[in-house]
């Protein structure tokens, strides 16, 4: 890569890392529609890091209160709203942990097809409009329960496939059980920051043992400006989420969808 690889793609992982629109997707497209040298899943997983950064900073406040509550339930101080959640983000993150270390060799195989990544970019754009539309509404964050928990956190599994949308299918799940926007999304934020710190142990041990020195000067770089751009991006979806809802989105996906099968069938 050159740096205006690295700045380009580090601003779109930020960008898009917590739309509903496949962050994933994104990252691989550039390398296989302009010819760029893939970037590698070091530096996915250093931008990926610049977007935890950005949620945890972003949501510190909560975060602080559910660490604080979590311990003291499990020391028997009884349980609150706040150790509840605590712990089903902790119970909804175990499948995706499962599946990423049954299937990671196999998805880095075959999951980055432009065919592959159409396929899902439609079909779980389409999931995500009868989601959003057929909604009810009824529940805010506060009255998720485990079975809710564990049940977004399959669907956040399926994200490991290139396309799907690690928010848009948890957003999507948790819209289809009953939660508000604003509710599916900030769970959906929140259940990101377990995931993303696994992949990053895996990853940064694979670097440290094979990167070199600017491997990791590039990564830096990366990271530090999806940091900047993931935060702007969380600020603005859920002050806007309400206002748009989820159709331009669809809509996004729908076109993308279509134009990579004909890049698939034309090439």
């Amino acid at each position: 890569m050159d740096w205006f690889q690295v700045v380009f793609l580090a601003l779109l992982q930020g960008l898009t890392e917590f739309l509903p629109i496949s962050s994933s997707a994104h990252l691989i497209l550039p390398s296989q529609l302009f010819g760029w040298t893939d970037q590698g899943l070091a530096f996915d997983v250093g931008v990926h890091i610049g977007s935890l950064m950005a949620v945890m900073i972003y949501f510190r406040e909560d975060i602080w209160r559910m660490i604080v509550a979590w311990c003291g339930s499990v020391v028997g101080r009884g349980k609150t709203t706040d150790s509840r959640l605590a712990w089903y983000v902790i119970w909804a993150t175990l499948p995706a942990m499962l599946a990423g270390l049954m299937f990671n060799s196999a998805i880095d195989h075959y999951g980055r097809s432009i065919l592959i990544i159409a396929g899902t970019t439609l079909i779980f754009g389409a999931l995500l409009w009868w989601a959003d539309m057929s909604r009810t509404e009824v529940r805010p964050l506060e009255k998720i329960t485990l079975k809710d928990g564990v049940i977004i956190g399959v669907a956040q599994a399926i994200a490991l496939i290139p396309g799907t949308s690690r928010s848009g299918i948890t957003i999507t799940a948790g819209l289809m059980l009953g939660l508000n926007r604003q509710s599916a999304a900030r769970f959906s934020f929140l259940l990101s920051i377990p995931i993303i710190i696994g992949a990053g142990l895996l990853k940064g041990i694979e670097l440290l043992q094979t990167g070199t020195l600017d491997q990791w000067t590039m990564v830096l770089g990366g990271t530090v400006l999806a940091a900047i751009s993931a935060y702007t991006c969380i600020h603005l979806f859920l002050q806007w989420l309400d206002k748009i809802g989820m159709l331009p989105f669809v809509i996004y996906r729908m076109l993308l969808g279509c134009m990579l099968l004909g890049v698939y069938f034309m090439v």
